[in-house]
C-alpha cells in the first residue's frame, strides 16, 4: 500500500472514530451500544412511547444533524482553501480572501436587524456572500486582471462590508439583536437542524463534487498564469469557474453556521505536508482532514466544562498557533506541484 493510500485509510478511520466520540459525548451521554441498538431497531423521534424515546430525540433531532453539518462545513472550508491557494498561487490565502465570509456576515446581521426568520437569515447570508465576491471580481476585472488586483479588490470589499456590519451593530437592539449578531459571527453549530443539512449541506456537497471534478486543472493554474497559458489554458475563464465554485461552497457553509476561520488556511497546509501538492490527491484528502478537524473542534466546544462556546473561537485558538508552527518548520516547503 502506498503512502497516499495509507494516509487516506488512516483519515477515514480517524473520521469514523471522531464521529463515534461525537455521538456518545455531550450533556446527554449516549453509549455506543445504545446507538448500535437504535441502528438495528430504529424508533421514530416523535414516538414518545417507544423505548429509549429521549435518547432517540437527542440523537436524531440534535446530535446527528450537528455532526453531519460539522463534517460538511469542515470539508467545505478545507476544499475551498485548497482551491483558492492553488488558484492564487499563495499559501497564505484563505477562503475569505475575496470577502465571501464578510459578505455573509453582513447578510446575516442585516436579516437579524430586520427581524427575519432563520431561513431568511441563511438566505440573506448566502446571497450577500455571493454579492461580495461578485463585487470583488468586477473590481479586479476592471483593473489589469492580475491576481494582485483581485486580492486587493477582495480587501476593499471586505473593508466595505465590515463597515456595514459595524453600522448594523450600532443600530441593533443592545439587549436582543446585538448579542445574537455577535454570537453568530463567532460561528456555532448549536442551532443546526435537519433543514440546514438538507439545504446548506446539499449546496456544500454540490460545490465539493464540482471542485473534485475540476481538481486536475488546479495543477497548471498553481504554476502561474504564464505557464498555464503556455499549456493552452484559458486562465481567465478557469479562474472565474474556480472562484464561483469555491464561493458557493464557502457561502453555503457560512450561511448555515456563521463565520468560522482558520480551517481553510491551516488544513490545506496540513494535508499538503502529508500527501504532497498534487491537487488531484490534495483536494479530497484536505476535505477529509477538514471534516475531522471541524468535528473534533465542535465536540470539544460542546463538552468543555462551563457551557458551550462558539466553535469559531476554538478553531482560532488551535489554528493560529498551529499555523505559526507550520510556517517556522516548513518555510521552504514546496506547495505547488
Amino acid at each position: 500500500m502506498t503512502r497516499t493510500r495509507r494516509s487516506f485509510v488512516v483519515a477515514v478511520i480517524t473520521l469514523g472514530v471522531a464521529a463515534a466520540i461525537a455521538v456518545s459525548s455531550g450533556r446527554y451521554p449516549i453509549a455506543l451500544s445504545t446507538f448500535a441498538q437504535l441502528l438495528h431497531f430504529p424508533f421514530s423521534p416523535t414516538d414518545t412511547h417507544a423505548p429509549l424515546a429521549q435518547t432517540v430525540l437527542v440523537l436524531w433531532s440534535v446530535r446527528l444533524p450537528r455532526i453531519l453539518m460539522a463534517i460538511l462545513t469542515g470539508a467545505a472550508l478545507a476544499v475551498a482553501g485548497v482551491v483558492f491557494q492553488g488558484l492564487f498561487k499563495n499559501p497564505l490565502v484563505s477562503p475569505a480572501i475575496l470577502g465571501v465570509t464578510t459578505g455573509a456576515n453582513f447578510g446575516a446581521a442585516l436579516a437579524m436587524l430586520l427581524g427575519g426568520s432563520a431561513l431568511l437569515l441563511q438566505l440573506s447570508a448566502f446571497t450577500w456572500g455571493l454579492i461580495a465576491v461578485g463585487l470583488a471580481y468586477q473590481i479586479g476585472k476592471r483593473g489589469d486582471h492580475s491576481i494582485t488586483t483581485l486580492v486587493l479588490a477582495g480587501v476593499i470589499v471586505s473593508a466595505l462590508f465590515m463597515a456595514g456590519i459595524s453600522l448594523i451593530k450600532c443600530k441593533a437592539d443592545p439587549l436582543g439583536q446585538l448579542p445574537a449578531i455577535v454570537f453568530w459571527t463567532m460561528g456555532s453549530f448549536n442551532s443546526i437542524v435537519w433543514q440546514d443539512v438538507t439545504t446548506g449541506g446539499t449546496l456544500i456537497l454540490i460545490g465539493i463534487m464540482i471542485s473534485y471534478r475540476l481538481r486536475w486543472g488546479l495543477n497548471p493554474m498553481a504554476l502561474g498564469e504564464e505557464d498555464a497559458r503556455a499549456l493552452g489554458l484559458d486562465v481567465s475563464r478557469r479562474r472565474l469557474g474556480y472562484i464561483l465554485v469555491a464561493t458557493l461552497t464557502v457561502a453555503a457553509a457560512t450561511a448555515a453556521c456563521g463565520n468560522i476561520g482558520w480551517v481553510g488556511l491551516v488544513i490545506p497546509h496540513m494535508a499538503r505536508m502529508i500527501v504532497g501538492a498534487d491537487h488531484a490527491v490534495l483536494l479530497p484528502f484536505a476535505g477529509l482532514l477538514g471534516g475531522i478537524f471541524m468535528l473534533a473542534m465542535d465536540t470539544l466546544a460542546r463538552t468543555l466544562p462551563g457551557g458551550e462556546i462558539p466553535v469559531g473561537i476554538l478553531t482560532a485558538v488551535v489554528g493560529a498557533p498551529f499555523f505559526g508552527i507550520l510556517l517556522v518548520r516548513n518555510r521552504r516547503q514546496a506547495w505547488s506541484p
